[in-house]
């Protein structure tokens, strides 16, 4: 059994803080640190801590990826590392790097106090850990505190296949090689989570080293839920009639469709302005809190939001309506 399909222990000595035994234990303990999670998503987190395989999250922005690795983090009691990709992302800037300025100094340094002349030994000092600046896959795979830290890979599909290649290597064995160190090994392998925000397709062998989850948009009930977790001072009302809103929109014909965290801080927008429902007048006022794309914020002025605006109002006074009442009206 290698090191990468070694599950953790049932808890930590080092950090004292035990594992949620079930499903519901996990959903019990998110749900501790402010993070609602169903069940579907519940499962799959406590299934990856348990038997210590990467989870893949993928989703559209602002459903609650990124957060759930904090939330684990906290959940656990561990450090969480972020690795943040990007369009050209490559190895150096995911592992190591060799601190060259203060390299060069202590050469500097050497040569001014006639010590450079043991070049062996001046070359081991130069390449020594002192001189090393971690990355966070690095920091991850050998923590210097020695406690396995929760590893965010955060968005993925930004990258290029050639970093999904690296990535895949280095999960595979949860080693990595310093040629003037040599190998390094995790003694307890993090805890990776990546995400995804579909921009393209990640390739299917780095995936079939996780546990799949689609995080989807989540229902009025959840997404209230959510809201007044975040939010525990907000007015019920409100709170009603700003899920419904949104749920609505995203049946609108729209660029980019806002996620939970455009729907919280549109809410702490009306909280903040005193308001106590919605209004057309409002909404146009606050829109770009939940819409990011002038033509989206255009689509939705005049009859459309007066529209939207009502069957929010609507929604709101009856919760048990069925989800039909959040389908988009036919135009005449």
């Amino acid at each position: 059994m290698t090191q990468a399909d070694t599950p953790p222990s049932a808890g930590s000595a080092k950090t004292g803080t035990a594992l949620p035994a079930s499903i519901d234990a996990m959903q019990a303990a998110l749900g501790a640190v402010r993070y609602v999670a169903d069940r579907p998503l519940a499962t799959v987190a406590f299934l990856a801590v348990r038997l210590g395989k990467p989870l893949f999250l993928e989703g559209e922005a602002g459903v609650g990826k990124t957060e759930i690795a904090l939330a684990l983090a906290e959940t656990l009691d561990r450090r969480l590392i972020r690795l943040q990709c990007f369009e050209g992302i490559d190895a150096a800037s995911a592992l190591y790097e060799w601190n060259f300025p203060a390299q060069m100094i202590a050469i500097r340094t050497a040569e001014a106090t006639g010590t450079a002349e043991d070049a062996a030994a001046l070359r081991r000092s130069l390449f020594s850990e002192e001189y090393l600046i971690r990355r966070p896959l690095l920091e991850a795979i050998a923590p210097e505190d020695g406690r396995p830290p929760v590893l965010l890979i955060d968005e993925i599909d930004r990258a290029d296949e050639p970093f999904e290649a690296f990535l895949l290597e280095a999960l595979s064995a949860f080693q990595v090689t310093i040629p003037e160190l040599g190998t390094i090994r995790a003694a307890r392998p993090p805890l990776v989570i990546l995400t995804s925000n579909r921009t393209r397709e990640v390739h299917d062998a780095l995936k079939r080293r996780c546990l799949y989850h689609w995080v989807d948009y989540p229902s009025l009930e959840r997404e209230r839920e959510i809201l007044e977790t975040r939010l525990p001072g907000i007015a019920p009302r409100l709170s009603r009639e700003i899920v419904a809103f949104v749920q609505a929109l995203r049946a609108e014909d729209l660029f980019k469709k806002p996620g939970v965290a455009e729907t919280i801080d549109w809410a702490r927008c009306l909280v903040a302005l005193d308001a106590v429902a919605i209004t057309p007048e409002l909404v146009a006022d606050t829109a770009g809190a939940l819409l990011k794309y002038q033509d989206d914020i255009a689509r939705i002025r005049g009859e459309t939001v007066e529209r939207l605006v009502d069957t929010a109002r609507d929604a709101a006074r009856h919760p048990d309506r069925p989800p039909r009442a959040f389908e988009r009206t036919a135009t005449p």
